[in-house]
């Protein structure tokens, strides 16, 4: 179980570290049907045609393992609420990162779309909004299926940020806000951390998180699956709740509360 430690840090913080938290092995059978399905050679970089290939969902054992691990399944409902989350069939996407010195003109600072308004388009995820109440995102998950130095193209996260982008959400109420339409510049005074660990290890972030990739300077391919848990049910942080209130909601309710204050 987390500690109440870690359990205050996600709050404050926007993110908790959970260290080998499924198997090595897991992730090496991972890796290996990664590998078919790019159709790249692990042993031949001559193969290693592009900078990043994405892969979507797979559902493979070993993706629906490394999801469900008692330590995960505890996380989940220390955070998100016991029976309001729904459990991952496996993980994806994957955007597996390769050596290079070239921009991938995917590395901008941003939040994780998570419901789409009556005029979005199915595939531009620019259209798609975010509300205050987190609709249809309980977390955003960071596996790693590789082990992850700072060359090798940890993902980057500006700590606390999830509070800033709560009180920004909090005006356009229930239909929220397309994520091409806002400004994250004023979150860059936030310190900046970067995914790093052993394959087997997990970062569980609040949906509001603000992160960013970066391009592989490393020696190896970056392995990565990047899934959303999804709520059972939704969230109103603007009433107040009979329910207990977890930690997703408490860094939120935190961040309102905190702005209404210091008015």
């Amino acid at each position: 179980m987390l500690s109440s430690q870690q359990v205050e840090q996600f709050i404050t913080d926007g993110y908790v570290r959970l260290g080998q938290v499924f198997p090595r092995a897991l992730a090496d059978e991972g890796r290996e049907i990664l590998w078919q399905d790019m159709g790249c050679k692990q042993l031949d970089s001559k193969t290693w045609r592009r900078a990043v290939i994405w892969l979507g969902g797979h559902h493979d054992a070993p993706f629906a393992k490394a999801a469900n691990t008692p330590e995960l399944l505890s996380a989940f409902d220390q955070l998100v609420g016991p029976d309001r989350w729904v459990p991952m069939s496996g993980l994806g996407t994957f955007p597996v990162r390769f050596p290079t010195n070239m921009d991938t003109g995917d590395t901008g600072w941003h939040i994780d779309a998570s419901f789409p308004s009556p005029d979005s388009a199915a595939d531009d995820f620019l259209s798609w909004r975010v509300n205050v109440n987190s609709k249809g995102r309980a977390l955003l998950a960071l596996f790693l299926l590789s082990d992850v130095g700072e060359l090798d193209a940890p993902t980057r996260i500006r700590v606390g940020s999830h509070m800033m982008v709560a009180r920004l959400l909090e005006p356009w109420g229930e239909d929220g806000i397309a994520v091409r339409s806002w400004d994250l510049t004023s979150t860059a005074i936030c310190k900046e951390v970067v995914a790093t660990g052993e394959a087997g290890t997990v970062y569980l972030c609040h949906p509001f998180l603000v992160h960013a990739a970066q391009i592989n300077r490393g020696q190896a391919p970056r392995f990565m699956a990047q899934p959303p848990l999804f709520p059972k049910k939704e969230l109103d942080v603007r009433v107040e709740s009979p329910l207990p209130v977890y930690p997703v909601e408490a860094a939120i309710r935190r961040a309102l509360e905190d702005a209404r204050e210091a008015v």
